[in-house]
């Protein structure tokens, strides 16, 4: 009967000893899963950021080019103006902004001309509308001029031209 004991102890410390083999086993498996995930995170956190910044250096080149063709009046106000708002709510600020409080002119601007139709789309109005629209948008320029250029001031300090682009001529 000591034999079969001794046989039952040694078979189930050989069970034992597999059991937790196997066990260690799926716990270092499951660790260099977790570092493996992490860094292909962490990979692609980096590129999303690199992405990002890629993206935003060409959205601030676009806004810089713009508001300074609107300081030198090389744009109209209102043409300016529905651009460089459009480009600057797509850009990827690092914390949240008000732009309404910001750029105040622009944003004015922009909500005055943002329903008017353009191109093709004037086209389908008679004179008489399309002259009603250009007046309330030439009278919308005139009263906020002053608060555009202001803001055109803060835009071409604040955001950056991409390297080259600041010699671009505006004929």
């Amino acid at each position: 009967m000591a034999t079969e004991w001794i046989i039952a102890l040694v078979i189930g410390a050989l069970i034992i000893a597999g059991l937790s083999f196997y066990a260690g086993k799926l716990i270092w498996q499951v660790k260099a899963q977790n570092e493996l995930i992490a860094k292909k995170r962490a990979e692609h956190e980096a590129e999303q950021k690199k992405k990002r910044q890629e993206r935003n250096a060409k959205l601030a080149d676009s806004i810089n080019l713009i508001a300074k063709a609107m300081n030198q009046k090389q744009c109209e106000y209102s043409e300016g103006c529905l651009r460089i708002w459009v480009l600057i709510s797509q850009y990827g600020f690092e914390k949240e902004v008000n732009l309404e409080e910001i750029y105040p002119g622009i944003h004015q601007m922009y909500e005055v001309v943002k329903d008017m139709p353009t191109h093709d789309a004037r086209k389908k109005y008679s004179k008489k509308e399309i002259f009603k629209m250009d007046t309330e948008r030439w009278r919308a320029e005139e009263r906020l001029e002053k608060d555009i250029l202001k803001d055109c001031e803060q835009l071409v300090s604040e955001f950056q031209a991409l390297p080259g682009s600041e010699n671009v001529v505006f004929q």
